[in-house]
């Protein structure tokens, strides 16, 4: 289907090559980046990346290097920068950050901490902003908008659900309501054409027949309305996104040097 790729765009100017093209090394993240979060806006055709440690990030239609946006709020650093979203209509983007204390390679600690210090937040690109929208997050991950922009979704990893804040006009409603319950550690959401939303569940698959690595859920309840199973194989170890179009499903993971293709 794909027959090549081609390097479209780096974190930084100086980017050191030699040391960080190709390498896995969690070491060497805080000095060559680890992009996490990224999406076209589709008007500008700008490319936002939420990167784990120099934040959020912007790379022209030409690409080449990014341009960070920002790297704090409220004069706290971002330390795991992790998923964003965009609004077309007003170019805002919301992101996350998933905690104030522990950095990605230091997720496991995350995790084990109990660390309830991740934060909701929006770059306006009018007035070049960063707003908190909300604080106290647990292991707040992938974030998207619904189809019809009236609400954002928010997979808080380390309670196992999924948040929904209500949007009205420009203005996010602060005080989330519970939109769905999951098995294991929800990561990056992405809402389908039909208004639907599927899951990545990246850790802990199960034991039992299911193995459960994706869940698709109803745009309008949240309810439960098709899987992907792993069926035990390892190609779809660690899955952290799972995106639906043109009658497949494109399942990524942080873990694995390829993307699954599966027909839906």
């Amino acid at each position: 289907m794909y027959q090549r790729n081609f390097k479209f765009a780096c974190d930084l100017i100086r980017r050191l090559r030699r040391i960080c093209d190709g390498t896995s090394s969690t070491i060497l993240e805080p000095l060559c980046g680890r992009p996490l979060g990224i999406k076209f806006n589709p008007v500008t055709c700008d490319l936002y990346i939420a990167d784990a440690y120099f934040g959020l990030m912007v790379v022209g239609r030409n690409g080449g290097p990014a341009k960070q946006l920002a790297s704090s709020a409220e004069r706290i650093p971002f330390r795991f920068t992790n998923a964003l979203d965009i609004d077309p209509n007003t170019g805002v983007v919301y992101f996350t950050d998933s905690s104030m204390y522990f950095q990605r390679r230091q997720y496991p600690m995350l995790i084990e901490s109990g660390d309830r210090s991740g934060r909701l937040l929006k770059y306006d690109p009018r007035n070049k902003q960063v707003t908190v929208l909300r604080r106290g997050l647990a292991f707040p991950n992938g974030v998207t908008l619904s189809k019809d922009k009236s609400f954002l979704l928010v997979a808080e990893s380390d309670s196992r659900r999924i948040l929904r804040f209500w949007v009205e006009g420009e203005s996010v409603i602060y005080s989330p309501q519970p939109f769905a319950q999951v098995a294991q550690f929800p990561d990056n959401i992405e809402t389908d054409r039909n208004g639907d939303f599927w899951v990545a569940l990246n850790t802990k698959r199960g034991n039992d027949k299911t193995d459960l690595v994706a869940v698709k859920l109803d745009g309008s309840n949240g309810n439960v309305l098709d899987v992907l199973e792993g069926n035990k194989q390892n190609a779809l170890d660690s899955v952290s996104e799972v995106e639906e179009h043109g009658g497949y499903l494109y399942a990524g993971s942080p873990v694995q040097p390829y993307v699954v293709v599966i027909k839906a």
